[in-house]
C-alpha cells in the first residue's frame, strides 16, 4: 500500500501558479500545502472541516 498523496491544484489557480495552494484528499483528512515551497511541512485539516471551509468560500465568492 502506497503512502504517497496525490497533490492536484484548483483549476482556478490559472496557468501561473503564482501563489496557489495544492491539496491532497485522504479518507479521514485533506492536507494543504503552498504550491511554491512544497518542502514545508503541509498543514491537514477533517474532511469536515474542508467541506465547510469550500462551502464559505464558494458563497462568499459568488457574492
Amino acid at each position: 500500500m502506497s503512502t504517497e498523496l496525490a497533490w492536484f491544484k484548483s483549476s482556478y489557480s490559472g496557468s501561473g501558479g503564482d501563489n496557489c495552494i495544492e491539496v491532497a484528499l485522504h479518507t479521514d483528512a485533506v492536507h494543504v500545502r503552498d504550491s511554491k515551497d512544497t518542502a514545508r511541512p503541509p498543514f491537514t485539516v477533517s474532511t469536515t472541516a474542508w467541506s465547510h471551509f469550500t462551502s464559505y468560500a464558494s458563497s462568499t465568492a459568488q457574492s
